[in-house]
């Protein structure tokens, strides 16, 4: 394990979350960098939309290589977000974080949803992670299962078996998107490993999710779309001529030296 991969992993501390912010391109990267964020993740929704393409449908291979390489430079711990790891062939996916890893990034979230909207087979997602795990020891190995984000039917003991296994693969953390804020400290108590779960705006914060044990907080595509939100905000409120009411921008001369290196 190298420095920076077991910096990452300390960064995960069942009641002490740590707070990754997802970013999209090596602005958003350098910005979170640059406002003391110790790590951040890329976000699969931001990386596909702004290169034109749709996310989880595995179209954005390249694109996350080479945004990978642009933030190799930054002070900052990357986790790379490879939806399903673009293959079903669990070799292929192992040297695709391999090249990941090349590239500086220490961790990759990898996650059993499918592009029509069902799960992969547990053994197949099982087989993905303990492939990655071999080739790539140190990595740290975010295993993500979508049995609450797709809305399957009951989703509980879907959820709890692919825990399960994903444990006994090799996995290093568990990611439970959209699973009920109810069900949050059993699910620390069953996955053994650091949990991560999503922010939800308006539901606990990190603080109350720390008392529930989680380790790691993510934000998602929330970063990316908000931006985009400011970023209509502004264009409708000058079109009307209105103040847009929004905090100050970063000035110009900041965000130019952002990619000054």
């Amino acid at each position: 394990m190298t420095d920076r991969t077991a910096a990452f992993h300390a960064l995960h501390q069942p009641g002490r979350p740590v707070l990754l912010p997802n970013a999209w391109d090596h602005a958003s990267a350098a910005a979170l960098a640059a406002r003391g964020y110790p790590a951040v993740g890329t976000t699969s929704l931001g990386v596909a939309a702004a290169a034109g393409k749709p996310d989880g449908t595995g179209a954005t291979r390249s694109e996350n290589l080479d945004l990978a390489r642009r933030l190799r430079g930054l002070p900052v711990l990357l986790t790379v977000d490879i939806e399903d790891g673009f293959d079903d062939d669990p070799a292929a996916v192992a040297g695709y974080v391999a090249e990941l890893a090349a590239l500086g990034a220490v961790g990759v979230n990898l996650e059993d949803g499918r592009p029509d909207g069902t799960l992969a087979p547990v053994e197949l997602a099982a087989a993905k992670i303990a492939a990655v795990r071999e080739a790539v020891p140190g990595l740290f190995v975010n295993a993500r299962t979508d049995a609450w984000w797709l809305g399957v039917p009951d989703p509980l003991p879907a959820g709890l078996e692919r825990i399960a296994a994903y444990r006994a693969a090799g996995a290093d953390g568990l990611f439970v998107p959209g699973a009920p804020d109810d069900t949050v400290g059993m699910l620390v108590a069953e996955a053994g490993l650091p949990l991560n779960v999503l922010h939800r705006p308006g539901g606990p914060d990190l603080a109350a999710l720390g008392r529930l044990g989680v380790a790691r907080v993510s934000t998602g595509s929330l970063l990316f779309r908000a931006a985009l939100g400011a970023a209509l905000h502004v264009a409708d409120a000058v079109r009307a001529g209105r103040d847009a009411g929004l905090p100050a921008a970063p000035d110009y001369a900041w965000v130019r030296d952002l990619s000054a290196g």
